[in-house]
């Protein structure tokens, strides 16, 4: 998906319109490959966008982190690999079909991070496949495809899983925390 224009604060967006708009959940064919081609595409410049710490330090003020949980955050986003810009919510809903590429992303969340931050959301995706065998082998396909430290990686889908699950409500992301604990 295109940005036509967007604020300095880089918090307001307007964006380019997807066409048929077919979400990428309701296609037969290897879906986990079209979001592994599609996110080296979106890890640009994150200049000017909210950072991860940042973010981290937000989950903390909100209380939705428990403290070994936000130590773990802490600890990771000291340690960050290069910033790029990053979905925070990129799973099987937020790809359509398009005419001008074939799938574009949709409903931005951006965040400089590093890129083991961006699978968090499609490790948990439900749509996607909702099973512990499921959830791991998106975590290792995702990080062998991308070269990317599983650790890290796995590390980072318990963290932002934590934060994302509103207070701890959210079955579907209680399993995927216990699957990857």
């Amino acid at each position: 998906m295109r940005l036509l224009e967007r604020t300095d604060d880089g918090v307001t967006m307007l964006l380019e319109r997807c066409e048929p708009g077919t979400p990428l959940s309701a296609w037969d064919g290897d879906r986990l490959g079209v979001i592994i081609d599609l996110l080296p595409r979106l890890w640009k410049n994150a200049d000017g966008f909210t950072t991860l710490a940042d973010e981290i330090e937000f989950w903390n003020d909100e209380g939705d982190l428990d403290d070994g949980t936000l130590a773990l955050a802490r600890g990771l986003a000291a340690s960050q690999g290069e910033l790029v810009l990053v979905h925070q919510d990129l799973h099987g809903d937020n790809v359509l079909a398009a005419e001008r590429e074939p799938w574009l992303v949709i409903d931005p969340k951006p965040l400089a991070a590093e890129r083991e931050f961006a699978v968090a959301p499609i490790v948990r995706s439900s749509e996607l496949g909702h099973s512990r065998r499921e959830v791991r082998r998106r975590l290792d396909r995702l990080c062998d495809e991308l070269s990317l430290d599983r650790e890290r990686a796995r590390s980072w889908t318990i963290v932002q899983t934590t934060a994302w699950s509103e207070g701890r409500t959210l079955q579907q992301h209680l399993d995927v925390l216990e699957w990857l604990s």
